[in-house]
């Protein structure tokens, strides 16, 4: 999914997106079904993640979380961007980038159209969520070092 892409999805859901200089050093923010992309970001990888990690703010987080010295604050940050990773970089989306001929870190955040340092939080994300492995499918999804290893049982998903 491409930013062009993920800015359709969300303006389907009632969601106005628009791109400001003037939320100063933020990369994003989201107010009221509002998300503000700064408009000094200059790659759309990275405004995909940040538009991915707003959506996130949307569906799964409530009121004013800016003061990230609040442990509440700290958690709805990292669900919304648990939100984020497992859209723009699902399990599935490994697959089938191995499908691909996708075989390092770097092949797969361009393939996935995400910066290398999102790819890697999503990865870490992954790990603790799901331990050193997952299998999805007959394909065994490793996250320590990234791996992808596919077998001819179908017959266990995980979560």
């Amino acid at each position: 999914m491409n930013y062009e892409e993920l800015l359709i999805e969300a303006e389907k859901q009632g969601i106005e997106i628009l791109e400001s200089d003037r939320i100063g050093e933020l990369k994003g923010l989201y107010i009221d079904n509002i998300i503000v992309i700064n408009s000094k970001i200059e790659t759309s990888s990275e405004k995909l993640c940040i538009l991915a990690e707003e959506i996130g703010h949307h569906y799964k987080t409530i009121g004013n979380i800016l003061d990230q010295s609040n442990v509440s604050n700290i958690k709805q940050e990292r669900i919304a961007r648990a939100w984020g990773y497992e859209k723009l970089v699902s399990l599935e989306s490994i697959i089938k980038a191995y499908k691909n001929g996708i075989r390092n870190k770097y092949e797969l955040a361009e393939f996935l159209e995400v910066t290398e340092e999102f790819l890697e939080d999503a990865i870490k994300h992954y790990q603790r969520k799901h331990g050193l492995y997952c299998k999805v499918h007959n394909f065994y999804i490793y996250f320590n070092p990234l791996l992808v290893l596919e077998t001819l049982d179908y017959n266990f998903k995980c979560d």
